[in-house]
């Protein structure tokens, strides 16, 4: 027997829309790191890494809600592109530590404007008061669903 249920159009769903805005929000975003050589990905371990002192991956990977191997793999592309750089622990010659170099460095706040101009491409149509009230409550939402993880893809 069928059933007779009827089915939620796709766009009555907030889910839908959530992802809608979030894709080309995203994907925006990527298209313009990559003119700079830089995945989403990449420029989260900078930005984490940005301001401050050199610090072990496994922290680093607690702060970013990242499994180890994932930073292992971002750490080793950014050296690669030599914009972080791996040392020896000055307390413990057998660890390491992560940090930015000069180039790094200075790309940072770069990569930032275009962050600041993506969400002002995407947002500027909305109210100084209806980009708050958004950004508190996808915050709540986060919060309530333990979101911890920084998102990279």
């Amino acid at each position: 027997m069928s059933s007779t249920q009827p089915v939620p159009d796709l766009t009555a769903h907030i889910g839908f829309w959530l992802r809608r805005v979030s894709n080309h929000v995203s994907h925006a975003f990527a298209a313009r790191l990559s003119r700079k050589g830089v995945t989403v990905a990449e420029w989260s371990v900078m930005r984490a890494l940005y301001g401050k002192e050199p610090m072990p991956p496994s922290r680093l990977a607690d702060e970013m809600g990242l499994s180890r191997g994932a930073i292992t793999r971002l750490a080793d592309r950014l050296i690669a592109k030599s914009l972080i750089m791996r040392e020896a622990s000055a307390d413990d010659g057998r660890a390491q530590t992560l940090a930015l170099t000069c180039r790094g460095r200075a790309l940072v706040p770069d990569l930032a404007a275009l962050a600041d101009r993506n969400d002002a491409e995407f947002f500027e149509c909305l109210t100084t008061d209806d980009r708050e009230t958004l950004g508190r409550l996808l915050k709540t939402l986060a919060q309530r669903g333990h979101m911890t993880a920084i998102p990279i893809d």
